[in-house]
């Protein structure tokens, strides 16, 4: 442990006066058996804790706390742990993404309105990450990200299945008549089997990564199983460690800079992570300052292969990453190749992001593959752009089909996820293999929160046939574990008054990854006809189906994929000041 310095500690605007508020202040704490020495210049550290019996993934929560608490004594620190606002994807109606910006809120003002000197963020299920992240970026403490770990692989009939990404390939085997509802049903045991979050590529495991190559964490946080007991010594060794950054002065916007942010792009295209991750990093950098817009997913990120052969773009699960040498292993690799932008990225445990990694060993070369046979030789998120996405869209290749890359195709649309719903299963549905599916008002206000049904499931009636996968295009979001050539984000969105709501029925589309275009193909006078109508009809049903409460101030503030989903009012970062006295 490093040599422990005299820092000027937050708590004494609490603790530290022998007046008024500092007895009340003490008085009101000592009634949970806190002696007189632990008010005595020791650094308090907050452990923001996401525990919760209703988010699945991070119900093992309190034993990983006590861990983080023990490493915390250690250290010469005293732990305070505080709940805040749990927004998991597994049970949240109608989506997590909807709380994720209300549970920064929560982690903001928990954080500045409390005498805590740094704190440690407890993390799992997939929005928990950027929202825990997102509420201290706009504090500005030492702070260090505490994972909860990816669960066990899962098992069905003897071989690996993964969480999440099994469920939408069982389900789609069901529709076909491939297997029965028993089948499909006894999978449910073994798809979910021990603590922790999905053991997929999803959006959990990926922001895990994220946060790792941000910096943010301790090396190997990302991929270490859940029930590993080497999880609860990181936590322990996270307790240590946040206690001498209270003494170095280690805020987080030391850590999050714009170096550490392209690293974060380049990694997630090595991993072949979630989509999701352009929406939660650039809400996270909104939150500290640091500019990032959707070019630089395609100036960082594109041409970088995705080398970590991890469904559901790969064959691998978290399990066998972390075995084969986890993050730091696919880190060493990438810099090998020169494919890490900022070696000198500076990380929570004082060392480069480079100094982490360099020696880190690879076990398996299947898991984590090498420059020169990776899973795909561009993996970074493919960015869109054009007459329908006018702010932009994006497609993930690593889980796309090659020959669907370039595709022109004839619409069809479902106006909502509702009528996706009923209109899907229709018999008669005049589609084929080589239409569109389109789905319009899934976007931040047309289906609050912009919930994960973007990877819309195919017509039954074409699964009967063999066809494994189309073209979809939507403003919604899709599932981490999801796979296919699905556009999604689409910016502006169809009920922001986006060209995606002007889109009917035998309308022909095309989408050219390579060259980033998407492009609806009508004329220039009938686009200007058909917007002109569609934002007379949204005028004329303004309001029709609004809720008053957290849904209303959604609607009214949220910011559109392209910047991230955040409310307008809570970009950048307000620092940790609090008046002096409160009675």
């Amino acid at each position: 442990m490093s040599e422990i310095k005299k820092t000027k500690l937050r708590l004494a605007e609490w603790f530290g006066s022998q007046d008024k508020n500092g007895f009340m202040y003490r008085s009101w704490m000592k009634n949970q058996g806190i002696p007189d020495h632990e008010f005595q210049g020791k650094p308090i550290i907050g452990i923001c804790n996401t525990w919760s019996e209703l988010t699945p993934c991070n119900a093992h929560f309190r034993k990983l706390a006590e861990h983080v608490k023990r490493g915390i004594f250690e250290a010469g620190g005293f732990p305070v742990e505080f709940p805040v606002f749990s927004n998991g994807e597994s049970n949240l109606r109608p989506t997590a993404m909807l709380t994720r910006n209300l549970a920064s809120m929560d982690v903001e003002e928990s954080i500045r309105g409390n005498p805590m000197d740094a704190v440690v963020l407890l993390v799992g299920c997939d929005k928990t990450t950027p929202a825990l992240l997102m509420g201290a970026a706009s504090v500005d403490l030492p702070t260090i990200v505490v994972s909860g770990g990816p669960m066990l692989n899962g098992k069905l009939n003897g071989k690996n299945i993964g969480s999440g990404t099994a469920v939408w390939q069982l389900h789609e085997q069901m529709k076909g008549g491939q297997i029965s509802m028993h089948d499909f049903l006894s999978a449910e045991a073994g798809h979910s089997r021990s603590a922790g979050t999905c053991n997929t590529m999803g959006t959990a495991s990926t922001m895990a990564c994220i946060a790792e190559a941000l910096g943010t964490s301790l090396p190997h946080n990302a991929a270490i199983p859940a029930v590993d007991a080497r999880r609860y010594v990181l936590a322990h060794m996270s307790g240590i460690r946040i206690v001498e950054m209270v003494h170095e002065d280690l805020r987080l916007s030391k850590i999050l800079t714009r170096e550490n942010f392209e690293n974060a792009i380049r990694v997630n295209a090595a991993i072949g992570g979630s989509t999701n991750a352009v929406i939660h990093l650039k809400a996270i950098a909104g939150r500290i300052g640091v500019p990032l817009e959707l070019e630089d997913w395609t100036r960082i990120g594109r041409g970088t292969p995705t080398i970590v052969d991890l469904l559901p773009s790969g064959r691998y699960l978290m399990e066998e990453f972390y075995y084969a040498g986890g993050l730091p292993g696919a880190i060493r690799r990438m810099g090998e190749g020169g494919l890490l932008p900022h070696k000198d990225a500076l990380t929570v445990n004082g060392k480069t992001l480079w100094e982490n990694c360099i020696d880190a060993p690879i076990y398996d070369d299947e898991v984590i593959r090498k420059l020169d046979t990776p899973l795909i030789a561009d993996g970074g998120i493919c960015i869109l752009r054009g007459n329908l996405a006018p702010r932009g869209a994006v497609l993930k290749p690593s889980a796309a089909s090659p020959h669907l890359m370039k595709h022109r195709g004839r619409a069809v649309v479902f106006e909502d996820f509702a009528h996706y719903k009923e209109r899907i299963l229709d018999p008669d549905l005049d589609v084929d293999a080589n239409s569109i599916l389109l789905m319009k008002n899934c976007g931040p206000k047309g289906y609050p929160g912009m919930a994960e049904v973007g990877n819309m499931g195919l017509p039954p009636k074409l699964l009967a046939q063999g066809v494994t996968d189309m073209v979809r295009i939507s403003d919604a979001r899709m599932s981490g574990t999801a796979y296919g050539t699905v556009v999604l984000h689409v910016a502006p969105e169809a009920m922001a008054g986006g060209p995606l709501g002007i889109v009917r029925d035998g309308d022909y589309i095309e989408l050219d990854c390579h060259a980033g275009s998407l492009h609806l193909d009508i004329g220039d006078a009938e686009m200007t006809e058909r917007l002109a109508l569609r934002a007379k009809l949204q005028e004329a049903a303004k309001g029709a189906g609004m809720k008053g409460g957290y849904q209303a101030l959604y609607i009214d503030h949220v910011l559109q994929a392209d910047e991230g989903c955040d409310f307008d009012f809570l970009v950048g970062c307000r620092g940790s000041a609090v008046p002096k006295h409160s009675h």
